[in-house]
């Protein structure tokens, strides 16, 4: 349905994020990429970077070879700069780089380097065009992502509950929390598009209880809704069982057995999505080979559970499970945020 060809649409909708980001002339760029990196989107930052007139050069490292036993799909975290030192120091010297890596560059342990020299990362998740298109970000959703993470951060506690037996307390006392609108304006900072995500990652030891995911929620490692009940018990962080009779409970026990890693039961982050415009229905609507579905972790009233790597808990690994939840109730302190899978006023 979709051609990898340039698209004038494309190339505006590039154009418009960048100059988000105010990135002009008088700065220094890198679009960094890997081997198996989308060379459509690649091409399509350096037509809009050229369109602006920002000096800047191409960063392509080899994607490595995978060492997990498991297959890895979204682990959020990428590898490709491990033993670059070199790369690194590149990238820690520039104003801006636009990170086109298959995972992304969020939870890198070589992120914060970077960032402490300056340079802020736009990170364009590895989706077709096409999506990324319909969810450009605007001010009202940077407006209403940053009210939420203000009132994340000075929270205490944050209970997630459903009819359908899902009842999950998050100690917020010291946590981390982000919020991503779409660009980034400000050195030392990342942010990926699309946006209209709050994450907060908590301290060690802060999330128990249970979650009780239902069929039509996301799996978005495996790129697909869940067809059967599944269910977490966690404790003091970690996932100590998973409950179910169908094949989604069977296939995450599995992937998750793979790693040999204590770690990758953890919990990675919490949230909950802010974009009216990302669609629920987006998984039904792209091949697997196009998107990164970084969408449906936007879509509105989702609560987002994810495991594996919190480098604010000093945690990092492969494992990794985004699996965005609907027709929850989110409860911050006392501020209702999120009623039945629907965004609060």
């Amino acid at each position: 349905m979709l051609n990898d060809r340039i698209e004038a649409k494309w190339i505006d909708a590039f154009e418009t994020t960048f100059r988000a980001c105010k990135v002009d002339a008088s700065q220094t760029a890198i679009i960094l990429s890997e081997t198996q990196s989308r060379d459509l989107n690649v091409h399509l930052a350096e037509l809009a970077l050229s369109r602006i007139g920002v000096p800047f050069y191409h960063l392509k490292v080899p994607t490595p070879r995978n060492t997990s036993p498991a297959i890895l799909r979204s682990t959020g975290t990428c590898v490709a700069l491990n033993g670059q030192e070199k790369a690194v120091a590149a990238l820690a010297s520039v104003d801006f780089i636009v990170d086109l890596t298959l995972e992304g560059l969020m939870h890198s342990p070589q992120t914060q380097t970077i960032l402490k020299g300056g340079a802020r990362i736009m990170n364009i998740s590895n989706e077709h065009p096409d999506m990324l298109e319909r969810a450009m970000p605007d001010e009202d959703l940077k407006d209403r992502t940053l009210a939420a993470a203000r009132l994340c951060r000075k929270s205490t506690a944050m209970t997630v509950t459903s009819d359908a037996g899902t009842d999950l307390t998050v100690d917020m006392t010291g946590n981390n929390t982000v919020g991503i609108w779409g660009w980034t304006d400000k050195p030392g900072t990342l942010a990926h598009w699309p946006g209209g995500i709050i994450v907060s990652f908590p301290r060690s030891g802060s999330v128990n209880g249970r979650l009780v995911f239902q069929p039509g929620d996301m799996n978005l490692t495996f790129k697909k809704y869940f067809d059967d009940e599944v269910i977490f018990t966690l404790e003091g962080d970690y996932v100590t069982k998973i409950e179910g009779r169908g094949t989604d409970a069977r296939l995450m026990r599995n992937y998750l057995e793979a790693f040999g890693d204590r770690e990758a039961y953890a919990t990675s982050h919490v949230g909950w999505g802010l974009h009216k415009a990302a669609r629920y229905e987006a998984l039904t609507m792209y091949d697997q080979r196009d998107m990164n579905a970084t969408e449906l972790r936007a879509v509105a009233g989702n609560f987002l559970y994810s495991t594996g790597a919190n480098e604010f808990a000093g945690r990092f690994t492969q494992g990794h499970f985004d699996l965005p939840m609907m027709g929850t109730t989110i409860t911050v302190d006392e501020t209702c945020v999120v009623k039945d899978g629907v965004l609060t006023a």
